[in-house]
């Protein structure tokens, strides 16, 4: 009993450390203050930063949040928290409130404030990876792939050090397919897939999903086929994980561990 006291005593001053050595600052607004915008973007187009307060060009993942394109909130998830990154959530407009591609370009805003203040929390632009689960890494894939939503913030796609979407859409997105009065197992490859947007020397790019017998839809096969044409695009690498007896939902939290580690070969750690 005094053993388990005492352990239980040694996890508490463990854990108040790690929260002592982190700052968190929420509700941040990245859109620069204009008359043009309305209420609902003003509430929504905010992030919020979790960073180490004592390490110096510390590696960043922005994070993406899931929810259809309709729904979700801006999160910092527990399983990255404390690990030595920089883990910036980020909110954005949904449909119908908005229509494609409103919300990926709220998404970009939101990577070139990343960019631009990343160094006051100890980070550094050349350590930037995106991630997000489904609609999140919808988002990621069209901003890594799709070179001009960065680029109208005079960024470079290419100077993202890697992209870990999980269980991401990588045909045009079934709420937009929505948006346009068409059911949500019509595929569809336009300039709003990430498919379509397929290049060589790309940023690093690792793709996970759950089980494709428990998928949503097709989204195994959908990121198996991305895969297979970024090699034939001329990118040798790009990993693909398919995480067996996960489903959609579930598929996130047994993803985690895989980020950590993409990001710790990234930063070259």
């Amino acid at each position: 009993m005094k053993r388990l006291l005492v352990l239980m005593i040694l996890c508490a001053a463990f854990e108040t450390q790690a929260q002592q050595d982190y700052g968190w600052e929420k509700d941040i607004a990245y859109y620069a203050a204009s008359s043009e915008q309305d209420a609902y973007q003003q509430q929504q187009c905010r992030l919020d930063v979790y960073y180490p307060k004592n390490q110096k060009d510390a590696t960043t993942v922005v994070w993406f949040h899931g929810g259809g394109l309709k729904a979700g909130k801006k999160e910092i998830p527990a399983a990255l928290m404390n690990k030595g990154y920089i883990i910036v959530g980020v909110g954005y407009r949904f449909s119908p409130n908005v229509k494609a591609p409103q919300y990926i370009e709220d998404a970009a805003a939101a990577v070139a404030w990343v960019f631009e203040h990343i160094a006051r929390y100890n980070g550094t632009r050349s350590k930037i990876i995106l991630s997000g689960h489904s609609a999140g890494g919808y988002l990621d894939l069209m901003l890594t792939l799709d070179k001009k939503y960065l680029k109208r913030h005079q960024i470079d796609a290419d100077s993202l050090l890697g992209a870990v979407p999980f269980s991401a859409q990588c045909i045009t997105h079934f709420t937009v397919r929505e948006e346009r009065g068409m059911a949500p197992l019509q595929p569809v490859i336009d300039t709003l897939a990430p498919l379509y947007h397929v290049r060589k020397a790309i940023p690093s790019i690792l793709l996970i999903t759950g089980d494709r017998e428990k998928e949503l839809y097709g989204r195994y096969e959908e990121n198996a086929y991305l895969q297979r044409m970024l090699k034939l695009a001329g990118n040798k690498q790009v990993p693909l994980y398919e995480l067996q007896g996960f489903d959609h939902g579930g598929m996130a939290e047994p993803a985690f561990p895989l980020l950590l580690r993409e990001a710790k070969r990234l930063s070259g750690l």
